[in-house]
């Protein structure tokens, strides 16, 4: 019996891996390492966050960014982006110094037990632990919009199923969205030699500014500080707070989560799109067909203008949509017990335990209670030392069957112990 298995190896997983093995704790942790950054990432992109919010976390800080790239060589300097394949072999650094050996096995199924969870793996073993934390990033939640749902793969993909845009070579491509992943998408396809068009419903696109020097006056720092989510004071208590952020009120948490920090390009991706990408702001598909050679998009404009146009793929950067009812790999009983938020997301205690005593969640289905900081890696450090300390708490509360409490929190067993072994 475990105390904790991890589910998930990206950042998240692997910070409370981390946090957990420190505290001494007998665990697990499944996942292919860094698996959303190595598999469903084009080459050539780069990591809007900066390098000093991107750290994974161990307790002692010792397995930062910066260390990792100035032991291979690389720059990581303010304002300077870091590419997704040194971020990626960062987080494999880290997982061999910071982190007991993963398991690279998928769990297919978690489901609850007399005294906590039984996990299944791919092959098919069961293990069984105390409490379990569901670190499984964001694939589970990919939104694509209704209107191209149903159209084969071969005409429409999600873009986070791409780490290789090569197919695309010379061939026509529609890009669905107006933030990052989008933008950076279109860029890469132009810079290939594909013909690439944005359509995006906002009236126009919009773009994060050069962050300011780090280094600075004084009155400039107190009047827009830095911060894991960029400049400014609001930034700085979503990012740096995230425990204060939970006690808002939920009607504020909610439309602070469906707001802040909407769809925008990094300030070193817009020439690259502006020079070479036709951008179709202020338009929404309405209809999608199958056609000889690609796909049929019927849109209209916000002036009411309807017009059609002939694509050979379209790529669906429409974001992700974290809701409990998504979390396939939770047995259908578990997943009937947790309380949802609004959004469909899971309500949390203040250590990202859910309704169901033993599990916790981390990553981007937190979003909703504990802020936008959860939506990136600078998340991680906040949320591994808070749900680690959860999970303690729920081990000294709930002994296993057969044993009993003793001063001091821990417990003995309350059967004899056995002789002659």
């Amino acid at each position: 019996m475990y105390d904790l298995l991890v589910v998930g190896a990206g950042p998240y997983g692997l910070s409370i891996a981390s946090h957990a093995a420190a505290a001494g704790l007998n665990l697990r942790v499944f996942g292919r390492p860094m698996a959303s950054w190595r598999d469903h990432m084009p080459g050539g992109m780069f990591l809007k966050s900066e390098p000093w919010a991107s750290n994974l976390s161990d307790p002692a800080g010792r397995w930062r960014l910066d260390a990792y790239c100035a032991e291979q060589g690389l720059a990581a300097r303010h304002a300077e982006p870091i590419p997704v394949e040194a971020f990626a072999a960062y987080g494999l650094w880290f997982a061999r110094h910071a982190v007991p050996a993963v398991d690279e096995r998928t769990v297919t199924r978690v489901t609850p037990g007399p005294d906590g969870f039984t996990v299944v793996t791919e092959d098919g073993e069961a293990l069984h632990a105390r409490t379990v934390a569901l670190a499984v990033g964001v694939m589970p939640f990919i939104e694509v919009p209704q209107t191209l749902r149903g159209l084969h793969p071969a005409l429409v993909t999600h873009s986070s199923h791409h780490n290789d845009l090569g197919r695309f070579q010379g061939k026509d491509v529609t890009v669905i969205g107006g933030g990052q992943a989008a933008l950076e998408t279109a860029a890469l396809l132009a810079e290939q030699g594909t013909r690439v068009r944005v359509l995006a419903r906002a009236e126009r696109l919009r773009w994060n500014d050069v962050p300011p020097p780090w280094e600075r006056p004084w009155w400039q720092s107190v009047r827009s500080p830095h911060s894991g989510l960029g400049p400014g004071w609001r930034n700085w208590f979503y990012s740096e707070r995230p425990g204060l952020f939970r006690r808002l009120p939920e009607a504020t948490r909610s439309r602070i989560a469906a707001t802040a920090l909407g769809p925008a390009g990094a300030w070193w991706v817009r020439d690259r799109v502006e020079r070479a990408v036709d951008l179709l702001p202020g338009h929404e598909v309405t209809k999608a067909s199958a056609v000889p050679g690609g796909v049929l998009l019927e849109t209209v404009s916000l002036q009411g203008v309807r017009r059609s146009l002939e694509t050979e793929h379209v790529i669906a950067a429409t974001g992700f949509r974290a809701r409990c009812d998504r979390l396939g790999l939770l047995s259908a009983e578990l997943r009937g017990t947790l309380a949802t938020l609004p959004d469909g997301s899971p309500a949390l205690g203040r250590t990202f335990e859910s309704s169901h005593p033993g599990l916790f969640l981390a990553g981007l289905v937190t979003a909703s209670g504990f802020g936008p900081a959860m939506r990136f890696v600078h998340g991680a450090t906040f949320t591994a030392a808070t749900l680690v300390q959860g999970v303690r708490r729920r081990l000294r509360a709930t002994p296993p069957r057969g044993t009993v409490p003793v001063p001091g929190g821990g417990s003995r067993s309350a059967s004899p112990s056995p002789v002659g072994r």
